[in-house]
């Protein structure tokens, strides 16, 4: 009787272990774990719920050393072969490697080092070193490929379709200019709208906090991008419920510059306003602290998102504020645009971040995400995102792989296609519901 208690006690301590470390994988992150720590610069996306036909386009998918990989078959067609205008994606192109760009960039990330140098003192330093090891948890279907490889963007795009996602929202840098991890790639825009438009996609802007970003070079940015590509057939121009008919453009890290310089760019009376000019657009701002819906109200602008894929990094992408900011949103007319991602980590570029680690648990952590987002009935919800390895938020095709001193993340039990799946089905879902919104 003894053993059999004590065996009893032992069966109960293992389960409980067990469910205490599936909860520590699955915690929620509180506002406060060193987000302000992180922030800013921690990233780096026609007719509302229109809807296009799309015909399925496979072909070899050929990697960026030449070499000729899996081959890439995605059927776009759900039942009716659709793609929603109302699902926008978050798209990079600052990849490179040695065939397309003379040598890697971003896959071969520098280790971010710890603002406390005791801290970073205990872990390692220096960069990754591509094509076995590089800036990511997880290894792409297509290897560490360029964003200037023509089949990479033909595949990307196709992928993007297969997820049903109508817009992909380009990060963006004036000419000249490049994040510190990469080359200026403002060059490769017409090869992305160009790349787009064969795949009935469309095309909308993410400026990011460049140096120097001020609301009066944005003012120079617009008019260079609306001169430069706003006649392009993938250039995206988002219609309002008033028939408005205008491009709408993503303001990442918004908040960086003060609302009293928005409101000069941003309300018609503004001292360089582009409202009521043949500039005029959508402008929506980041939303990270929960002060920032005024800043960006008192900014003029027509909307904000909340960008990040872990629930509870920060008010803004906590699910449990979505329904208060949606509220003052509505009270305010503006547009209230939730962002959902598949999961997080950054650990391969930030080692020191294991505890803002979000277990994708197999696809949950996004269905979650996506119903929270769908909750606050919006007219527009992006994915945070296609392809940002660094952060592992991408759904980009990931594959399984194993290298002397790595083992690498994948989507098993699923297949590499997994999420771009998942984001068609609640993609549908989301138009479906629409319409018993609108009735």
């Amino acid at each position: 009787m003894a053993r059999l208690r004590k065996k009893t006690c032992i069966a109960l301590f293992l389960f409980t272990l067990f469910v205490f470390g599936t909860m520590m994988g699955l915690r929620p992150l509180k506002p406060s774990d060193g987000f302000s720590d992180l922030a800013p610069g921690l990233g780096h996306m026609p007719m509302i719920g229109g809807r296009m036909d799309r015909r399925s386009v496979s072909q070899d998918a050929v990697s960026s050393t030449g070499q000729v990989r899996a081959k890439v078959v995605l059927s776009n067609s759900g039942p009716d072969g659709t793609i929603f205008y109302d699902v926008h994606i978050f798209y990079s192109v600052w990849y490179g490697n040695p065939s397309m760009d003379g040598k890697y960039m971003h896959w071969d990330h520098v280790l971010v080092p710890h603002w406390d140098p005791k801290i970073a003192a205990s872990y390692p330093k220096g960069r990754h070193m591509p094509p076995e090891d590089i800036g990511s948890s997880f290894y792409p279907e297509l290897g560490p490929y360029s964003s200037r490889d023509p089949d990479v963007l033909e595949s990307h795009m196709e992928q993007i379709g297969a997820a049903a996602a109508g817009v992909l929202v380009l990060s963006w840098y004036p000419p000249g200019l490049a994040d510190d991890n990469g080359d200026p790639t403002e060059d490769l825009v017409p090869a992305v709208l160009d790349a787009a438009h064969r795949h009935n996609l469309k095309v909308a802007f993410h400026l990011q906090p460049y140096r120097g970003r001020s609301d009066h070079s944005v003012h120079d940015n617009i008019k260079y991008i609306i001169d430069r590509y706003g006649d392009h057939g993938a250039f995206y121009k988002f219609t309002s419920s008033t028939g408005n008919i205008l491009p709408l453009f993503y303001i990442y890290d918004s908040y960086l510059t003060p609302p009293e310089n928005w409101s000069d760019l941003l309300h018609p009376t503004g001292s360089h306003s582009l409202r009521g000019t043949p500039y005029d657009s959508v402008f929506i701002a980041l939303i990270v602290e929960e002060r920032h819906k005024h800043d960006i109200l008192a900014g003029g602008f027509d909307g904000m998102y909340t960008y990040f894929a872990s629930n509870g990094f920060s008010f803004g992408s906590s699910h449990q504020n979505w329904k208060a900011v949606k509220a003052f949103c509505d009270g305010n007319n503006l547009l209230f645009i939730p962002s959902a991602g598949p999961g997080y980590i950054d650990t391969a570029v930030r080692p020191w971040n294991n505890h803002n680690t979000r277990n994708r648990v197999n696809g949950r952590y996004y269905e979650t995400a996506l119903q929270a987002a769908l909750n606050v009935r919006p007219e527009i919800v992006t994915i945070t995102s296609f392809n940002e390895w660094h952060e592992g938020t991408q759904i980009e095709m990931a594959v399984p792989k194993k290298t002397v001193t790595r083992l690498y993340l994948d989507y098993q039990p699923h297949q590499p296609e997994h999420y771009l799946e998942l984001t068609r089905r609640w993609a549908e879902q989301f138009n479906k519901e629409k319409e018993t919104w609108l009735m």
